[in-house]
């Protein structure tokens, strides 16, 4: 438990001891019954109470006609009624000693109510109760499996805490990271950051063992936050990798974004001189946003070591392709010494190529990937490696998934960076995911591997002191 005591109400969002639903229902049509739903469905530790005045139970479990009468303590409560019924209940949460309310209802500053936002906001500042939202879909924390949200039931446990101010995207990601195999250590709706935001959250994570990366979508910083965003990130992207998506980009997005969450969204030069001064690194897309994350989340060690980074594929096509991205993108790759040639030549036939990038051929095995991928990690000079399957008759993709988790687990002593392309059909697809979910991160196509990977690079330069972020 933290020492600081605003940072311990924050703990409570997502290690509650005790959590109260307030307008709970039967009916999981409603965002009050599907709420409950899941937080009873992932099993979360602690214990749950509902606030119904018009139930004595609710999915069995205990429900009270207010959290004032609940005969327990209450860390964190989640409340889903009506809008002009909130400071009430925000008022009731004080009095018992709530630490921190998870607002979901929507009807405040994002519709032209400021005035109703600021009214929860000062019943809360009266009595020390911190704020998530409103207009939120909720909070998950895989760890203690709380899924306080009104969104997918299941999400895949890993080391990426994702921090959005869209709700409908965050609900849809939750969803398309578990198809996908992307773990996540949390999901945070922000919603109208009437009080907690980012600057608050990125501190909670910056000290969560159970987080490795913070990946944000936003919209806009709390207005009279800016200064404070640079200087907390500066501390926390020091510590942790942070990327985020910022949208708005266009003068259309910007006043989409007023109408949204009511955020100040800013100039988008302005934000992007703001993240690299507070070493964030920005993502174009969603999709660049989760490669980045899961290639942050699977590296051990920053420390970057050797002269530069290798391709290893069984298509020179792809090869090419890897090698016009590594470019682009600034990753560099190494020129090859004839003894290291001679090293790769033992994991291909005469007519493959050991110079940069490495082509195994079509003809390569499993255990040709094996043999190159072990000469890659062992080689003092190889700082990283790309390894490319382009998906041929006779090399099973779900073989070869199997093997190179293999090699990693086996030779990646010194913790080298190493990502993965899966160029193929239905059952590459199925090769990629499997690695995905044993923290190996794969890609569809080279350009993505390789744009992960830059990623990568430039943040280690940066974390180690050698490069500002660019």
């Amino acid at each position: 438990m933290s020492s600081d005591p605003e940072l311990e109400k924050i703990e409570k969002l997502f290690k509650p001891r005790t959590i109260a639903v307030i307008g709970a229902s039967r009916n999981i049509a409603k965002v009050g019954g599907t709420l409950l739903k899941n937080i009873l469905a992932n099993g979360f530790e602690g214990k749950v109470y509902a606030v119904n005045p018009e139930a004595k139970e609710i999915m069995g479990v205990p429900s009270y006609p207010s959290v004032l009468d609940i005969p327990d303590e209450i860390d964190h409560a989640v409340i889903t009624v009506p809008a002009d019924k909130v400071p009430e209940v925000v008022e009731e949460t004080g009095k018992k000693g709530v630490k921190v309310v998870s607002i979901i209802t929507s009807g405040f500053k994002e519709t032209g109510r400021a005035d109703l936002e600021e009214k929860i906001v000062e019943i809360a500042k009266k009595h020390g109760v911190r704020i998530l939202g409103p207009n939120i879909f909720g909070v998950v924390y895989t760890p203690t499996n709380l899924n306080a949200t009104f969104g997918p039931e299941k999400v895949l446990k890993g080391k990426i805490a994702f921090l959005t101010q869209s709700g409908a995207l965050g609900i849809a990601l939750m969803a398309w990271t578990a198809m996908e195999g992307i773990g996540l250590s949390s999901i945070v709706s922000l919603g109208n950051m009437a009080d907690i935001d980012p600057i608050d959250l990125g501190k909670f994570f910056e000290k969560d063992d159970n987080t490795k990366v913070i990946a944000m979508y936003l919209e806009g910083i709390s207005s009279g936050r800016g200064q404070q965003f640079l200087s907390e990130f500066r501390k926390i992207s020091k510590s942790k990798p942070v990327i985020a998506l910022k949208a708005g980009r266009s003068e259309r997005g910007t006043k989409a974004i007023s109408s949204h969450t009511g955020s100040l969204a800013g100039s988008d030069s302005m934000y992007d001189s703001a993240f690299k001064q507070a070493g964030i690194l920005r993502a174009n897309d969603v999709e660049q946003l989760f490669d980045w994350a899961k290639m942050l989340a699977s590296v051990d060690s920053f420390d970057l070591k050797g002269k530069g980074f290798v391709i290893i594929t069984n298509g020179g096509g792809m090869g090419v392709m890897a090698t016009d991205a590594a470019e682009a993108n600034g990753l560099p790759l190494l020129e090859m010494t004839d003894d290291l040639k001679q090293q790769f030549r033992k994991s291909m036939p005469w007519f493959g190529s050991p110079n940069n990038p490495i082509d195994l051929t079509g003809q390569a095995s499993a255990n040709s990937y094996e043999s190159a991928i072990k000469t890659a990690l062992e080689n003092d000079v190889i700082t990283g490696a790309v390894v490319m399957y382009c998906e041929v008759g006779f090399l099973d993709p779900i073989e070869l998934a199997r093997k190179i988790s293999y090699s990693l687990k086996t030779y990646n002593i010194k913790k080298k960076p190493v990502n993965v392309v899966m160029l193929g059909g239905e059952k590459t697809r199925e090769a990629a995911r499997m690695l995905d979910r044993e923290g190996i991160p794969s890609y569809s196509i080279p350009e993505r591997a390789v744009s992960s990977m830059a990623a990568f690079y430039r943040y280690a330069l940066f974390r180690t002191g050698k490069s500002s972020l660019q």
